[in-house]
């Protein structure tokens, strides 16, 4: 059984008078590799004539660059998502015979893989 929690994030500035808004990058995305399911995902960015490009960094996080064309008087941007709740076990693996008890040592194919080499 899973609860699903509802979440409303809201960003507003308001400016004193018109200004331009240089490329803006929003990391308000949840990771696609997170254990925890997403079922639904929106995103309202005001004012409305924007250009948005959804990208993903090194680590596979998305990110949304923002453009604005013109000049603006408040910027705003809000989140809604509801994430699926469920129990995770975080001992749900198996473990080696080897390693069963602390400290243990690799065996020498497994020491050599990860070693780095410069």
């Amino acid at each position: 059984m899973s609860i699903h929690v509802a979440l409303n994030h809201v960003t507003h500035y308001r400016y004193d008078r018109p200004i331009h808004l240089g490329p803006q990058v929003v990391r308000l995305r949840p990771a696609p590799h997170s254990r925890t399911r997403i079922l639904s995902y929106s995103m309202r960015v005001e004012p409305a004539g924007h250009f948005i490009n959804w990208q993903q960094d090194p680590q596979n996080n998305y990110l949304a660059r923002l453009v604005f064309p013109d000049k603006t008087t408040s910027f705003r941007i809000e989140i809604d998502l509801v994430a699926e709740m469920s129990v995770l076990n975080p001992f749900d693996f198996f473990l080696e015979p080897s390693a069963e008890h602390f400290p243990f040592e690799y065996d020498p194919r497994s020491r050599t893989s990860w070693r780095r080499t410069v």
